[in-house]
């Protein structure tokens, strides 16, 4: 039993792992603004921008920077729509993989409008048709094959589930993304291996106000790693005894949080392919999502491997406060 909580194999292997990211993606239309315009009221813009996005998107960003691979699947819009041709060439421009992408005919690939402030928070929206939903993915053994890993978002639990179960039964990692509040007899609870909240969802999930005693009632309904992250409060997580443990969030001037999140999480999910122990684990992903707030960009921003170490290394050399 490892610190995971589940079995894998235990040689990292020799070339760089591939993750299979599934979820929907997304073309971000992203502004920096001073504020968030009132209802009925116009704001100007500083600076505009058209990425790629959406959490499984960012996510394989992040790993591909990071010394990872990443494959992407999930549904998108017509192939001769513009915003499915725009998310095409961008990934394969950052060296994503394309080939699990299931264009769904005539229908729309998601689309975001962002607003950025000045702290970096940014307010979002988004639409995704709902006719998305209705996806069938390639068969399990083309996704499966070459696959070291599952990352995914808990919106695309309708259309992954049963694909994530087989993965796990296979000894495949599924690392989730839990972003928005999920049922207490949810698949992917026991479909996975990783589960990661946000602390919003975590509480809404669990039906409990704090984050700690959340994760603690979710542990009695899935065997799974179960962590919860808060922003400038670092993560929270159970260890295999059931304890609580907490990884710390970097101190850093933050300019754009867009994709931060989804960055914490491909690191995370290719970490663990590369068999790094829990807590080392977490806090390289704690470090590449600290580095990728000190950036705009979104997912764009987010730091090639190098920078990482070179930042973790500087922590480490760093003389360390004394309890207050």
């Amino acid at each position: 039993m490892t610190d995971s909580r589940m079995n894998f194999h235990a040689e990292a292997p020799k070339i760089p792992p591939r993750i299979l990211c599934i979820g929907m993606p997304v073309r971000d239309l992203t502004f920096r603004v001073s504020g968030v315009p009132a209802r009925g009221s116009k704001e100007h813009a500083t600076h505009f921008d058209e990425i790629c996005g959406g959490n499984a998107l960012n996510a394989a960003i992040g790993i591909v920077r990071l010394g990872g691979r990443a494959s992407m699947c999930g549904p998108i819009g017509d192939s001769k729509e513009t915003s499915s041709r725009y998310i095409f060439d961008k990934l394969t421009h950052e060296g994503i993989e394309t080939k699990h992408i299931v264009h769904m005919p005539d229908l729309v690939t998601p689309i975001s409008t962002i607003m950025i402030d000045p702290s970096g928070e940014r307010t979002i929206v988004t639409f995704r048709d709902p006719e998305l939903w209705k996806v069938r993915l390639p068969p399990t053994e083309f996704l499966l094959d070459d696959c070291a890993a599952i990352l995914t978002e808990s919106r695309c639990a309708p259309f992954c589930t049963d694909l994530c179960a087989e993965a796990v039964r296979r000894g495949i990692p599924v690392i989730v993304d839990v972003d928005r509040a999920m049922s207490l007899r949810e698949g992917l609870l026991t479909a996975s291996s990783h589960l990661v909240f946000s602390s919003e969802p975590l509480q809404e999930t669990a039906d409990v106000t704090d984050d700690g005693q959340a994760l603690k009632k979710i542990a009695k309904l899935t065997p799974s790693f179960l962590a919860g992250t808060r922003g400038p409060r670092g993560t929270i997580w159970l260890n295999d005894k059931g304890e609580l443990e907490e990884t710390p969030a970097f101190p850093v001037h933050t300019v754009d949080t867009l994709g931060a999140g989804d960055v914490f999480h491909g690191a995370f999910a290719l970490a663990i392919t590369e068999k790094q122990e829990l807590r080392q684990a977490l806090r390289f992903a704690s470090a590449a999502a600290a580095l990728k707030c000190t950036r705009f960009g979104g997912a764009y921003a987010a730091p090639q491997r190098a920078d990482v170490e070179e930042f973790l290394h500087r922590r480490e050399d760093a003389p360390r406060a004394s309890p207050g």
